[in-house]
């Protein structure tokens, strides 16, 4: 196998990210949203802020999950296109869409019924009835999330990644504009507090869904996609397909994602200040992570492209490439969270005590980059090459068997507080990393072989 810093490696760097940053930037977008409002709603109290946090930890479950199921259609489209059989990706694109738009109704009405829930976790009343109404406008938002994220899904698939970016930013643009003038009232519109930033967020989400839909249906590049489409002959045998990645590829973002959400949970039994400085802490790791998982999604795009050409050596080279990668950019994360730890905090609130002690969970965060950054590459690049259902068990055993459990132990047996769940989870991370690592090292020596 080729060395690291071999010519074929240095050209899979080169391709990884250039197909990589623009998604980096995209996956950022969609956790900016929840980054900005924390930040704005940390402006108007520290209630509020862990009234985000607490709804927050249902609805980024039901966010990873929409989005995940949506990551079914892209190795398929990445190894359909590297043989030009663009008769299969137009239906792919048709099913996709479906798919999205079913889901992201489905996920609107549970979560909906399920706000009320929100009520027997023993949380401070005067934050869950801030939390409910919040969460039921931002389950809204999921609809035209995911009928985007159908859309982008597929053209990542075809290495298509910019457009998507720059919908995204200009999204988040008008989410910040829409911010400051629907929570604190600026020029003449209604001062709405809390649930501005909700309606900011569902109008900004509705403008990507349109945005990237007129994309994809203008667009030269994919006239071909289109022709003949209509919704009628669905392939129960496609949507399986799709869905066998899908919903595998999703419950892994809720079991990591979940953990930290139970999290909030238990951090809430505390107090609403270390809820809310969890928030802020979270908030920040969040970004890290989702560009991380840019890199993600690139590896999956590069490792079905070559699994598609049927190149053994291509799929290690392509995954190995985003391990290293994801380890760079993650170092150099870690090393900003340790020198900003006590500037970061103050963008998102400004009591002393919320500062302190998201100061010291943003040290933990930063020992915790290398572990997030591997794992969920290693997911990407099982994805590329089908691998989901092991991945999916791996997830869930050391986030819910093993990282919240612990978490409980160091907070409340060893009196750690709410240090000690941000210590169990770090533990669930990193034995999730090395696990899916040397799962990805196994498979794809094998994937090629016959019967196998």
């Amino acid at each position: 196998m080729a060395t690291l810093l071999s010519l074929e490696y240095k050209n899979n760097y080169r391709k990884t990210f250039l197909l990589a940053y623009p998604v980096m930037l995209s996956q950022l977008g969609h956790i900016m949203v929840g980054v900005v409002d924390t930040a704005m709603v940390g402006q108007i109290g520290t209630i509020p802020q862990a009234a985000v946090a607490l709804a927050n930890s249902l609805y980024v479950l039901v966010l990873v999950f929409g989005l995940g199921v949506s990551y079914g259609v892209t190795p398929l489209v990445a190894a359909a296109d590297s043989s030009k059989n663009y008769s299969e990706n137009a239906a792919l694109l048709k099913h996709g869409i479906i798919i999205n738009t079913a889901f992201g109704v489905l996920l609107f009405l549970l979560l909906f019924m399920l706000s009320p829930v929100l009520n027997l976790f023993n949380q401070k009343q005067e934050v869950v009835d801030l939390a409910i109404p919040f969460l039921n406008v931002m389950m809204l938002g999921m609809i035209p999330l995911c009928i985007f994220s159908g859309f982008k899904q597929f053209t990542e698939g075809l290495s298509f990644t910019g457009i998507a970016m720059i919908i995204t930013v200009g999204s988040n643009l008008m989410n910040i504009l829409l911010n400051y003038l629907m929570i604190f009232g600026h020029w003449g519109f209604p001062k709405m507090g809390l649930m501005g930033s909700c309606w900011a967020s569902f109008i900004s989400r509705i403008a990507m869904a349109l945005a990237m839909f007129l994309y994809v249906y203008y667009n030269r590049h994919f006239k071909i996609y289109w022709h003949g489409f209509n919704l009628k002959n669905i392939s129960l045998e496609l949507t399986k397909k799709i869905l066998a990645i899908g919903v595998p590829s999703g419950l892994q973002w809720v079991f990591e994602v979940g953990a930290f959400s139970f999290a909030v949970i238990m951090i809430g039994w505390i107090s609403p200040a270390a809820q809310a400085a969890h928030q802020v802490a979270l908030s920040i790791a969040a970004v890290t992570y989702m560009m991380a998982s840019g890199l993600s999604a690139a590896a999956s795009v590069r490792v079905g492209n070559q699994l598609g050409l049927k190149n053994k050596e291509g799929v290690r080279a392509a995954g190995f490439s985003a391990f290293v990668m994801v380890l760079v950019f993650m170092s150099c994360s870690a090393i900003c969270f340790i020198l900003f730890r006590d500037v970061l905090p103050v963008f998102f609130n400004k009591e002393t005590e919320v500062i302190n002690i998201a100061s010291s969970l943003i040290v933990v965060a930063a020992f915790f980059q290398l572990s997030d950054g591997v794992q969920v590459v290693g997911l990407g690049a099982l994805r590329g090459v089908k691998d989901v259902q092991l991945p999916t068990i791996i997830t869930l055993i050391a986030y819910w068997g093993i990282g919240l459990p612990m978490s409980y132990v160091f907070a409340f047996k060893l009196n750690y507080g709410v240090l000690g769940v941000w210590y169990g989870l770090s533990l669930g991370l990193t034995i999730a990393a090395v696990l899916l690592f040397l799962r990805f090292n196994y498979v794809s020596k094998r994937v090629l072989l016959p019967g196998v």
